[in-house]
């Protein structure tokens, strides 16, 4: 039997399964009484008028053809919680073609019934109230005058209705496709915060596992040496900790958490490993991601001494611009050896700068000579006072 994702209702048949389509949501009343309310003013507004005007022009020929405009306004408002009523109603029901099509339907004619049957209980209702002052102006009864005929009421209202009702309904629509696009990017949001957390936790245990063993290989032969490469990396541990919560650290910090590596690698090869760092005083505030040059200088100092026994420089070079942050790390190598080109640091790296610059942030790992290796970052140059937040990318 096949699985079935999700929260979709489920209508049990035996063995049969019937997957239902998810009930349509009601519009909000406050926005049914703002929409309706607005339109209906509108629509009152419009029928005085004209039946005002027309009125004036049926006078020219001593007939009366239309009710006077308090008549008109008596009808709409008497109408309204009806309107309402079926606008609501048609917010529940939906615009499906074998249920909510007919039940549309059947609600505009149901209120355009309704509305002829206002007009005389309006007419009554001012008759009564009105009389006094409609026999001053020489109008007559207004219930004697001519009425419009049940048909071209019927028409005129169902119209009306069937625009409200599409007004309503395309906002509704439109409320709803903004609610799911909010969701929908604060689901994204949430996804990339979790990618990023996984893939700097990714970092640390890796980290970790080459700096012990690293200490290891000290410890019989140095073990003063190895006394201090544990100091060492304590410090370095609780730096990557607090670095590993954050999503953006200052270029900076960085730089001095690269160093501190360094110094630990230089402690078990001594003269045979030679680095060249760029001052962290001078360097401009940006923000780069957190332990993005980690797994590259990791890659600069295993790769670089794999396979010969002499000695491997390493420079780290730092070029921002106005827009661009550029930053290389150049290694030698072992003529012979070729650097993976995408073990578990690259890899990281490379997924990291996708998630939080897009096409704008990448890593290229290419030989630049015999014996030379370069690996350089790429990203959008992010200046102090443009500092990232938390669990954002950067397009």
């Amino acid at each position: 039997m096949a699985r079935l994702m999700g929260p979709t209702p489920l209508c049990w048949s035996g063995m049969n399964t019937e997957i239902l389509p998810p009930a349509p949501q009601p519009i909000a009343v406050r926005t049914l009484l703002m929409i309706s309310g607005l339109f209906w003013v509108y629509v009152t507004l419009s029928d005085v008028l004209y039946a005002s005007n027309m009125q004036a022009l049926a006078t020219l020929y001593h007939a009366d053809l239309f009710s006077p405009w308090e008549v008109r306004v008596v009808q709409h408002v008497l109408l309204l919680p009806l309107l309402l009523t079926c606008y609501w109603a048609s917010s529940r029901v939906g615009w499906g073609m074998r249920r909510g099509l007919p039940l549309q339907l059947l609600l505009a004619v149901i209120f355009a019934v309704l509305c002829y049957p206002a007009m005389i209980l309006a007419i009554h209702l001012c008759t009564w109230y009105f009389w006094g002052q409609w026999q001053e102006r020489g109008g007559g009864d207004p219930s004697n005058s001519q009425q419009p005929l049940w048909s071209a009421s019927f028409i005129s209202f169902f119209l009306t209705y069937g625009f409200g009702a599409a007004l309503v309904s395309g906002f509704n629509w439109y409320q709803r496709l903004r609610d799911s696009e909010l969701r929908s990017a604060a689901l994204e949001r949430g996804w990339t915060t979790a990618r990023l957390t996984a893939l700097r936790m990714q970092l640390s245990p890796h980290t970790l596992f080459n700096l012990l063993h690293t200490i290891r290989g000290q410890i019989n032969p140095e073990p003063e040496i190895a006394r201090s490469m544990v100091v060492q990396l304590a410090d370095l541990l609780r730096r990557l900790l607090s670095a590993g919560q954050r999503d953006f650290s200052l270029l900076s910090e960085e730089l001095s958490f690269a160093r501190m590596y360094f110094e630990l690698q230089q402690q078990r090869f001594g003269d045979r490993l030679t680095v060249s760092l760029p001052d962290t005083g001078t360097q401009p505030a940006l923000w780069v991601p957190s332990l993005i040059l980690q797994p590259l200088v990791e890659n600069a100092v295993l790769h670089g001494l794999a396979g010969h026994d002499g000695p491997v420089e390493i420079r780290l070079e730092v070029c921002p611009s106005v827009d661009t942050l550029v930053l290389r790390i150049v290694n030698t190598t072992a003529s012979v050896t070729e650097p993976a080109a995408e073990g578990i640091g690259l890899r990281n790296v490379r997924e990291r700068l996708a998630v939080q610059f897009g096409p704008h942030g990448h890593l290229n790992t290419r030989r630049a000579g015999p014996c030379s290796w370069i690996a350089e970052i790429t990203m959008p140059a992010l200046y102090e006072r443009d500092e990232p937040t938390p669990g954002r990318g950067t397009s």
